[in-house]
């Protein structure tokens, strides 16, 4: 096993930026559970690991001590595990229901979306330019391996539903009780920003607004939330 050499820290670190990732395809991932998922569904994806422990077993691993692993790892407290990921290939395959992400910033949010869709079988999200990098750290950290099951796409969200011959629902404030319209197995589902909700150029694409009605007095509903509500229904009433 070799040591992890300069460039390779080099390499590791400057991933942290986005443009760096687009640049090389390759991204960061870390965690024990998240890699050893790689390593049985995907070893093609690996470009390289690093690892601490010197009986770990793979044909591209470099080992580095727990102060190099901290020199490289983007958590305050790194695991064993670090491992340099090549972009998944786009899946054109677009399935029943498309998220629609309008400007989602948060990482956190973004990768709870992510792995929330997983679980409701909706495979295919398309995000607007602005919406946060799905490889970003905090991103892929918070998708706990959905990530790699899915297809994401960033493109021009408002040419993109003024194209679409779906049914395009939309969350909104002043929408229609979701309990209270269908939700059609074939459609797009738009999701706003965190604070400011869909912007006005992306409503105006939206043909059916939704709404998830409150019983309490607070304001709004967290984006990721707010997703799983809808998904949760959407499932219901497209059951298999």
């Amino acid at each position: 096993m070799e040591n992890l050499s300069k460039n390779k820290i080099k390499l590791i670190r400057s991933l942290r930026l986005k443009k760096n990732r687009d640049a090389e395809r390759l991204f960061v991932v870390e965690g024990e559970k998240i890699i050893n998922e790689l390593i049985d569904e995907q070893p093609d994806s690996l470009e390289f690991i690093c690892t601490t422990n010197s009986d770990f077993q793979f044909n591209r691993v470099y080992l580095t001590d727990e102060r190099g692993m901290k020199e490289i790892s983007s958590l305050k407290n790194p695991g064993i595990l670090l491992a340099v990921v090549r972009f998944p290939k786009k899946n054109v395959d677009r399935g029943d229901l498309i998220i629609a992400l309008d400007g989602i910033q948060d990482p956190g949010n973004l990768g709870t979306i992510i792995r929330t869709a997983e679980w409701f079988g909706v495979s295919n999200i398309v995000c607007s330019k602005d919406t946060v990098d799905c490889f970003n750290s905090k991103v892929v950290q918070a998708t706990m391996g959905s990530l790699f099951r899915m297809s994401i796409e960033y493109l021009d969200l408002k040419e993109y539903l003024s194209n679409s011959d779906l049914p395009i629902y939309g969350a909104l404030l002043d929408g229609i009780d979701m309990y209270s319209t269908p939700l059609e197995r074939k459609g797009v589902l738009v999701i706003g920003n965190e604070g400011k909700g869909i912007s006005d150029e992306i409503k105006s694409c939206v043909t059916h607004p939704i709404f998830i009605p409150k019983y309490g007095e607070a304001e709004s509903l967290n984006a990721a939330m707010a997703t799983g509500i809808i998904l949760a229904e959407y499932r219901r009433l497209n059951a298999e």
